[in-house]
């Protein structure tokens, strides 16, 4: 059996973010393509679902990073935009439905992608309880 490139593996959120994660300010957007032909841009869509993409930027809160880059993306696949829990800057969340690419980035290296269904306050927060 061979694996094609884009194939998107499963992982649970406790594996990608064993300490969780937290979401940066203001980072929730929708994700566009470009055509290159028309230079117009257009909602993405994710090519698996049919639905609409975006993304946003979080923080790993995971203490064993040191100093390396803590933040990286996770893409969102929803016919619409995702809401945060809370709206309170830097507010934990959870990923479900999550999902990792593997790929070689233009410099060599292996790298991935992190996808999810929606977002949601970590298990056991309620609302009142992270305001």
């Amino acid at each position: 059996m061979a694996l094609r490139g884009g194939t998107r593996f499963v992982v649970r959120f406790e594996d990608v973010f064993p300490a969780g994660c937290a979401l940066v300010p203001e980072s929730m957007g929708e994700v566009e393509d470009y055509d290159e032909k028309t230079g117009r841009r257009s909602p993405a869509k994710d090519k698996v679902t049919g639905q609409r993409v975006w993304q946003v930027r979080v923080m790993d809160l995971d203490p064993e990073l040191g100093k390396r880059s803590r933040e990286t993306t996770v893409k969102i696949s929803a016919d619409y935009q995702p809401v945060p829990p809370t709206g309170a800057p830097f507010e934990a969340v959870e990923f479900d439905g999550m999902t990792v690419t593997p790929y070689v980035s233009n410099n060599g290296r292996m790298a991935y992608s992190l996808r999810a269904t929606g977002l949601r306050a970590p298990a056991g927060v309620t609302k009142k309880a992270a305001a």
